[in-house]
C-alpha cells in the first residue's frame, strides 16, 4: 500500500465539521469566503492549533487545498491532525464575491485585485479568525502569490503570526515568469482549466509525467476548480477568469528589481518548501528568497522530490503535508 492510500485509510472525513464563512470586506457588496475544517473533537482553540491559509495568483484555496485525492485533502489532513484550518478567498477567487469590473471585457478596465488588496482581504480574514476563537495569534500557509501575501502580512504584523510556512513564494526574478504571457494586461483573463494538465505534467521530466498526477485526480480537481467559475459560458467551455493585478505586479516589483516587502522583517519562524521541478519558482529564486530571511527567529528548507508548482496535487504530496504538520505542531525554540 502506498503513502497515500495508508495515509487516505487513516482519515474519517465523518470526523471532519466543515463551516463556511462570508465575511464583510470593508469594501461595500464585497464579501470573503473562509472555509473552515477540524475535528469534531477539536474543542480547545489555541493560537498553535489555528492555520490561516491563502491561495496563489490563479486558483482559489479551495482548489489548490481542498480537493479530496484519495479522498483527502491538504486541509483534511491538517484538520485530521489536530489542527484548526481556515482557508480564505481573496475577492475574485473562488466563492468569495467577483469586483463588478470582472463582469465587463477585460480590455475596459486596468488590472483588478493587485498585491496590496490581496494583503488587505488576508488581514480582513485573519481578524475574523481571532475574533471567532478569542486568538491573539495564528500560524499561516500560502503558496506562491499567496507567499507575498502572506509573507508581507507577517513581516507588518509579527505579533498575530505563530509560524509562517509557504511553498515556492515569488521572488525577484531577472528572466520571465511563465505565469505573465506579456502583452497588454485588461482587468482579468480567462484561464483554460481544462487545457492545463498538459503544462502541468510539461514542466517535469518526460519518464515521471505518467506518474506525476495519478489518475483521475486532473478530472476531480478540474470539476472542483470549475465548479466556483461564476460564468456559466465559461464554466461550460472549461474556463476560469482570473484577476490581472497579481500579473501586473510581477512586471512592478519581481522583475522590476523591487521586492514588494523585506522577508528579512518576517520575525516568525519560517518553513520554506520548494518542488524539484518548480518552473514557476526555480530553485535559484527559492535559495535567494530562503536568505533574505535572516530576521526569522529560526527558518527551514524542505526541498520535494520530483515535485512541480502544485506540489500539494501531486503523487509525493505526502511529503509536503507531512513536513507542513510537523513545523507547525514542533515546540523547537532555538537556543
Amino acid at each position: 500500500m502506498s503513502n497515500n492510500e495508508l495515509a487516505s485509510s487513516a482519515f474519517d472525513a465523518r470526523q471532519i465539521v466543515f463551516d463556511e464563512h462570508y465575511v464583510d470586506s470593508g469594501t461595500e457588496g464585497i464579501k470573503l469566503y473562509l472555509r473552515n475544517k477540524r475535528r469534531k473533537d477539536h474543542k480547545v482553540f489555541l493560537a498553535e492549533k489555528t492555520i490561516v491559509m491563502v491561495h496563489g495568483a490563479t486558483f482559489s484555496s479551495g482548489s489548490l487545498y481542498d480537493v479530496p485525492f484519495n479522498g483527502m485533502s491538504f486541509i483534511d489532513f491538517l484538520a485530521h491532525h489536530g489542527f484548526d484550518v481556515f482557508a480564505a478567498d481573496v475577492r475574485g477567487y473562488g466563492k468569495s464575491t467577483r469586483p463588478p469590473e470582472m463582469q465587463a471585457q477585460p480590455d475596459l478596465n486596468p488590472p483588478l485585485v493587485s498585491t496590496d488588496t490581496g494583503v488587505t482581504d488576508f488581514a480582513t480574514a485573519v481578524e475574523f479568525v481571532l475574533r471567532l476563537r478569542g486568538l491573539k495569534a495564528v500560524n499561516v500557509f500560502a503558496m506562491s502569490w499567496g507567499g507575498t501575501v502572506a509573507g508581507a502580512y507577517a513581516a507588518r504584523n509579527a505579533d498575530k503570526v505563530v509560524k509562517l510556512a509557504l511553498l515556492a513564494p515569488q521572488w525577484l526574478s531577472d528572466v520571465p515568469i511563465p505565469i505573465d504571457q506579456g502583452g497588454s494586461l485588461g482587468s482579468y483573463r480567462l484561464v483554460p482549466v481544462k487545457a492545463a494538465l498538459a503544462r502541468w505534467l510539461g514542466t517535469a521530466p518526460e519518464y515521471a509525467r505518467e506518474r506525476l498526477v495519478p489518475e483521475g485526480w486532473f478530472d476531480l480537481w478540474s470539476e472542483l476548480t470549475l465548479s466556483e467559475e461564476t460564468w456559466q459560458d465559461d464554466r461550460e467551455q472549461g474556463k476560469l477568469r482570473a484577476t490581472n493585478g497579481p500579473i501586473q505586479d510581477i512586471r512592478t516589483y519581481w522583475r522590476a528589481g523591487t521586492p514588494y516587502y523585506q522577508p528579512s522583517e518576517i520575525r516568525a519562524p519560517v518553513l520554506l518548501l520548494h518542488g524539484e521541478w518548480d518552473i514557476d519558482v526555480p530553485l535559484d529564486l527559492a535559495r535567494a528568497y530562503f536568505e533574505q530571511l535572516t530576521g526569522a527567529s529560526y527558518r527551514r528548507w524542505v526541498e520535494i522530490g520530483e515535485a512541480t508548482h502544485l506540489a500539494l496535487m501531486e503523487s509525493h504530496r505526502m511529503q509536503a503535508y507531512a513536513e507542513v504538520v510537523r513545523f507547525f505542531d514542533e515546540a523547537f525554540k532555538p537556543e
